[in-house]
């Protein structure tokens, strides 16, 4: 871990690790247009410890130098579907308007010197409006769905007869926010900043990187782990049930 030094300017640690903004974003200092300034004298202004300041910033750090990977396979579904839930969703429910505001600012004050940001705000606008929806949609009905199912000792009825109909949905809809990903990356030269980007702009690229990662992973721990395992248990609860009715009917014969 780097160490931090309240002589720096703020620019300079944003742009060190733009992942920095999120902590002077909650503290309210400015690390755009007042990035010139050094972090004490930042912290003066605002009249806060520039120690506390310090150690949040090294708690960024590790928290960004810390984060692993989980094991999806070896959870249950109902642990996966909780892990979704209480990870990506809430990572989402918290950068989804941070980045509304980073996108529609940054391509409103830098837009003529950069067209295409047009495109990245059109793109992310439209990602966002998918991904609200789709999160209730999944907590709402699918989840709980998915979690009745391996409670359950047999096949459940449910209201959209299986629960490989609105997995297919959710898929539908991965694959439309993963076209939105695509025309982020490709309107951002692949999140690479122009020289001239203020670092409002850097950090905006910066957090559009990390949710494109974070969606990837979301995305596969879904398509590829949860909602397999949901249709391969609901087909293997329903042969057992068709098993056990012939064993029935079989047994009047006699």
């Amino acid at each position: 871990m780097q160490t931090i030094d309240i002589q720096s300017t703020v620019g300079e640690l944003v742009r060190e690790l733009p992942d920095r903004a999120r902590v002077f974003e909650s503290l309210k200092i400015d690390y755009c247009c007042g990035g010139k300034i050094s972090l004490a004298t930042a912290c003066a202004k605002r009249k806060i410890d520039p120690e506390d300041v310090v150690t949040r910033l090294g708690q960024c750090d590790s928290q960004r130098a810390s984060a692993t990977a989980v094991d999806a396979d070896a959870m249950t579904l109902t642990e996966l579907a909780d892990h979704i839930e209480s990870t990506h969703h809430a990572y989402l429910r918290e950068e989804l308007p941070r980045l509304d505001f980073m996108t529609e600012k940054v391509s409103r004050v830098h837009g003529d010197k950069e067209p295409r940001l047009a495109t990245v705000r059109k793109a992310f606008v439209a990602l966002k409006n998918e991904l609200e929806p789709h999160m209730m949609k999944e907590e709402k009905i699918l989840f709980p769905i998915i979690r009745q199912l391996e409670a359950s000792a047999d096949r459940p009825e449910f209201h959209c007869g299986s629960v490989a109909n609105p997995i297919r949905q959710m898929e539908h809809e991965h694959d439309q926010a993963g076209d939105a990903l695509a025309m982020l990356r490709e309107a951002t030269d692949n999140f690479v900043p122009p020289q001239w980007a203020c670092n409002t702009y850097r950090a905006m690229l910066d957090s559009l990187e990390k949710l494109e990662a974070d969606m990837h992973q979301h995305i596969h721990k879904e398509n590829n782990v949860l909602f397999p395992k949901a249709i391969e248990l609901e087909q293997a609860k329903q042969s057992f049930i068709g098993a056990a009715a012939m064993r029935g009917q079989g047994g009047k014969g006699f």
